[in-house]
């Protein structure tokens, strides 16, 4: 089945889709523990929490799209539970940790190969990276905040009502975290009025400082006196950066760690720590200097980011971050065309390990999925 056929799959199918696949079948010979999963597997589990989405209340008031991240947050929200369970030789009990933070990567991989347009996939990825987080929401130091950040992320109404469906999706007779705690979720996201829709706040400078400060204020409404606007672009090897800014910001000057790695000859495999320090300085003289500018480097692992993000917040700059993700056969088919060519295999584990931009880290965020062109 493809991702067309595979979207409006009823349950039935779905399951009867999964269960020859690798992951699945790794799932339905992962233990879990007694006291909290006595249904048994992590399969036995997943099929079970399906099964109660279609049980919901509001299961027939939801739109096709809600209804297919909702089963395929079912479907994934456990699948990384076979690479990250273990027994405490001890008490013999049975952990999974940071397994919704590699089920993100699993799941998003997963649906990449199954050509998921990107809008969708990520609202699946990031629902099976914070799946848990309802059940969890008294322990925050503040909730409100907790509920507000998510709504940034996801929708918190489909993050709640999947929390529904894992909890009752179980047969353990004591819960450690019982059903009404979900409810928390729901009335702190209602109050905040981002249950169904991001929370408004007075500005995108508002929302960036939210996001970025110690003590965040959610009303806090911050003066905008910028200096300048960084824009930096990001996408896999051959993804079309150079081409987009071309088309959509040619006023720009660039900062290439492409060009910088040509003009010095060094090599994409070789230490890149000059590389990296010569780029610094060049967009520091942009900054100090009031001067828009672009920064095009690969940068899709988040933490890679956040140096650049954080120096360009340093200097007062807006900051715009530019995604583009081509299909990875149109990718690839560019690549070869390269002077320089990447080889496939630093491409396909650069893929695997992308984390793709969000609103909680810049002023303004454009993602674009299409390939681009070029002759």
């Amino acid at each position: 089945m493809n991702w067309t056929q595979l979207k409006t799959a009823s349950i039935k199918e779905l399951i009867a889709w999964a269960q020859p696949q690798p992951w699945c079948q790794a799932m339905a010979a992962c233990d879990q523990d007694a006291q909290w999963h006595s249904e048994g597997d992590v399969w036995t589990h997943t099929k079970l929490v399906l099964h109660e989405l279609q049980s919901l209340d509001q299961w027939s008031d939801l739109s096709s799209h809600d209804q297919t991240v909702l089963k395929f947050t079912a479907l994934f929200h456990d699948i990384a539970k076979p690479l990250t369970t273990a027994v405490d030789s001890i008490t013999g009990r049975v952990t999974s940790p940071k397994h919704a933070v590699k089920g993100e990567h699993l799941a998003r991989n997963i649906l990449r190969d199954l050509t998921c347009d990107l809008k969708t996939r990520e609202e699946i990825a990031r629902m099976v990276r914070y799946h848990g987080r309802p059940a969890f929401l008294l322990e925050r130091p503040d909730p409100v905040h907790e509920v507000i950040r998510h709504s940034w992320l996801l929708t918190n109404r489909l993050l709640y009502l999947f929390a529904l469906a894992d909890t009752r999706g179980r047969d353990t007779d004591s819960m450690t975290r019982p059903e009404e705690n979900l409810h928390f979720w729901k009335v702190a996201s209602e109050e905040a009025n981002c249950f169904d829709r991001p929370y408004a706040f007075a500005s995108d400078h508002g929302r960036f400082t939210f996001f970025h400060s110690p003590q965040p204020n959610q009303h806090y409404s911050p003066h905008e006196n910028f200096k300048c606007q960084a824009t930096l672009i990001c996408g896999l090897p051959g993804a079309g950066k150079d081409t987009w800014l071309a088309r959509h910001r040619s006023e720009l000057p660039i900062v290439s760690l492409d060009d910088i790695r040509e003009e010095i000859d060094v090599h994409p495999t070789d230490n890149q720590g000059q590389v990296a320090q010569l780029a610094q300085e060049r967009c520091r003289e942009f900054l100090r200097s009031g001067t828009s500018f672009a920064l095009n480097a690969t940068n899709t692992m988040q933490q890679t980011r956040s140096r650049w993000l954080n120096l360009f917040a340093d200097y007062d700059a807006r900051i715009e971050i530019i995604y583009l993700e081509p299909n990875l056969e149109d990718l690839f088919r560019r690549n070869k065309k390269r002077e320089e060519r990447v080889p496939e295999a630093v491409i396909q584990k650069l893929a695997s390990r992308c984390q793709v931009p969000t609103w909680l880290e810049c002023h303004a965020l454009i993602s674009e999925a299409e390939p681009i062109r070029t002759g």
